[in-house]
């Protein structure tokens, strides 16, 4: 059996991990014994995991050891994973990093974690994140900020930062995030990993706290294309819980990347490289890429997208207003946080959300509630509603010529913590670029794609049609072969 130092450099895919369990030179419970001692070594620093499960995980390790004995283990044994703080686990504390859900406790599981213990993956732990999801640097938790294992000064990104930086960190072998206008592919930017959006409606809801319901997706935090590709194919399908689960048949994702993409047309969007916000470094890096698909015999043009300046507001008054709805429902009178200085019903709603939400959360509930009123219903929520529906229709205008759009994840690299705090406006317009495929519901994926002066990663941006994650996951699979070469 492997020493536990060199676990962290053996096991980055799950390929490896199934290899060596299948050779014996390791075990479920050795690994998971691993990543336990990983995160007692980093965890206090990074704080990215709220609470690990350790006598749980452990005993679910034997059971898993047991089966792999008998040949009958599922197609994740040895597959040790964390969730993000708004993804119900049956029995276990569920709080979305937020004082109002003090001592709740999750009554059933999200379908997506039914699908994956039953292929026996092994939860490890929950992990901090930005309030409610909202953020993009993991700052806005009620238990302090996540910090980027790379440099400790500096975000993560948001609003699965706790998620990124446990795979990043080796505390894990990969993690589920949420993305709803970018929350899992900016933390995977700024963090050196994989991280996967599919088509909206790809994957159940239920079990999910929601933020803004027409745009949350749960995605993945991974080191390969592979990973993210095999847990999508096992999560995916439909639920009858959620109505806005998709009962398109699900592709056998794992099996079917492995090949040269031979869909070839690539568009990127022009104003995502010549804008004064984007690096110098991450200017170059998407251009390195875009030279090395021309060099492969790809068609690659730069396109216009007349409403792109239109996406991010559109995107943050329909959140922010169907935040101020799906939040209505944390008041004290049922679970969660309650004030003890309440003196009658009214105070106690009053007292409860003042003091339980944060001051990021209170900021998008009072914008959403703002939008929703009676006097600004049809100036700012309608009109954002037929700007969403033409936004959705030039994207599709765009993929009947072209099989992906290309762009940065991110204008920069991970920021210092504290840098951005007190400017919401450029807080917020970090997501510029991530936003498009949350607003018109297709799949996206960022890759590593290089580093800036300082060793910072830098991500790239892979955007398909809708449903098309075979062929979006295919050409992820390729660029991150020909770049490490």
């Amino acid at each position: 059996m492997q020493a536990k130092p060199t676990l962290l450099k053996l096991y980055r895919s799950f390929a490896d991990v199934r290899r060596a369990l299948q050779e014996s030179k390791v075990s479920v419970v050795a690994l998971l014994q691993h990543y336990l001692h990983q995160v007692a070594l980093h965890n206090k620093q990074l704080n990215a995991f709220l609470q690990t499960y350790d006598q749980e995980a452990l005993a679910q390790a034997e059971a898993v050891d047991r089966k792999i004995a008998l040949g009958k283990a599922g197609r994740l044994a040895g597959m040790v994973l964390g969730l993000k703080d708004v993804i119900c686990y049956r029995d276990h504390p569920l709080q979305a990093a937020s004082r109002i859900l003090e001592g709740f406790r999750s009554q059933f599981s999200a379908t997506v974690v039914e699908r994956l213990l039953a292929e026996d993956a092994i939860i490890i732990g929950r992990q901090n994140c930005d309030e409610f999801a909202m953020g993009s640097s993991s700052e806005n938790s009620a238990f302090g900020p996540v910090r980027n294992a790379l440099d400790t000064s500096r975000v993560p990104g948001g609003s699965s930062g706790g998620s990124a930086v446990a795979v990043q960190a080796g505390m894990c072998l990969a993690s589920l995030g949420t993305d709803t206008g970018g929350s899992v592919r900016q933390p995977a930017a700024f963090c050196g990993l994989v991280g996967l959006k599919p088509t909206y409606g790809r994957l159940s809801r239920h079990g999910l706290l929601a933020y803004a319901s027409s745009f949350d997706c749960i995605g993945t935090l991974t080191h390969t294309v592979e990973d993210a590709a095999l847990l999508l194919e096992i999560m995916a399908g439909p639920d009858e819980f959620d109505s806005t689960a998709s009962r398109q048949p699900v592709p056998s994702y794992s099996a079917l990347i492995g090949q040269k993409p031979t869909h070839t047309k690539v568009a990127y969007l022009r104003p995502t490289l010549e804008s004064q916000g984007v690096s110098v470094a991450v200017k170059e890096a998407i251009l390195r890429v875009i030279e090395l698909l021309k060099a492969e015999g790809f068609t690659v043009e730069a396109v216009e997208f007349p409403l792109l300046e239109y996406i991010l507001p559109t995107y943050y008054i329909l959140t922010t207003a169907e935040a101020s709805t799906n939040l209505a429902r944390y008041d004290g009178v049922r679970y969660g946080y309650r004030s003890a200085g309440a003196t009658d019903v009214e105070s106690m709603y009053k007292l409860t959300r003042s003091e339980g939400f944060g001051k990021e959360v209170q900021r998008r509930i009072l914008l959403g509630t703002f939008v929703l009123s009676a006097s600004y219903y049809d100036a700012y929520f309608t009109k954002a509603q037929r700007v969403r529906r033409l936004i959705m229709e030039q994207t599709r205008a765009l993929f009947s010529y072209y099989d992906f759009i290309l762009s940065p994840t991110s204008p920069t690299t991970a920021f210092k913590i504290g840098e951005l705090a007190n400017d919401p406006l450029q807080m917020y317009l970090a997501d510029i670029f991530s936003v498009q495929a949350n607003v018109a519901g297709i799949p996206a994926i960022s890759i590593p794609c290089g580093k800036d002066s300082q060793g910072l990663p830098i991500g790239l941006q892979i955007m398909a049609d809708w449903f098309e994650e075979t062929k979006m996951l295919t050409l992820a699979r390729f660029l991150m072969e020909k770049l490490r070469t």
